[in-house]
């Protein structure tokens, strides 16, 4: 979720967009006339991970969503953590599930959400239990899985291309 600042977090005084010189160049970002803030809005980093548990890929549908897909297993870094660290805290928190190895996938532009995901490939153990936040998952054998054509669909592709799978994309329909 993306958030669209207006005000200044420092002296609530409207932001507005104005141009000054930054060292790439002239840059228009929202900014402070009252005190200099500038609001950067940076990429989130975003961590995520295809969970080979038992032999197959895991994939939860989120509490959240109206829609019934499936998908990694996400979540925010936390300030004081490594990337690493988060991934497999969010794996525990979310799934329960324990970490026993960790392989970086990839890192993946999502411009659409202002995100960097940085995806791991986790093989886990234990016994699935779900957080509130996950109201189902599903296992699939890694060559009948598909990917979906965005953010974290293409590190499960990259995933599958690596393990010499041929990955399959659904088709998404666009909604009105």
């Amino acid at each position: 979720m993306t958030h669209e600042f207006r005000y200044c977090p420092n002296c609530a005084t409207p932001l507005q967009m104005l141009a000054q010189m930054e060292d790439g160049g002239e840059k228009a970002r929202l900014r402070c006339t009252a005190c200099a803030y500038t609001h950067w809005n940076n990429p989130t980093p975003v961590l995520a991970a295809v969970i080979e548990y038992d032999g197959q890929i895991l994939l939860a549908r989120n509490a959240a969503w109206s829609h019934r897909m499936y998908a990694l297993i996400t979540g925010f870094m936390e300030a004081g953590e490594t990337p690493q660290g988060g991934i497999e805290r969010e794996i525990q928190e979310e799934t329960s599930l324990e970490t026993v190895s960790l392989d970086l996938i990839g890192v993946y532009d999502f411009q659409r959400m202002n995100q960097i995901i940085i995806a791991y490939h986790a093989v886990c153990t234990g016994e699935v239990k779900l957080s509130p936040e996950l109201v189902d998952y599903k296992l699939y054998a890694p060559e009948k899985v598909k990917c979906w054509p965005a953010g974290t669909g293409y590190a499960l592709a990259d995933w599958l291309k690596s393990r010499g799978h041929v990955p399959e994309f659904v088709e998404w329909q666009k909604r009105d």
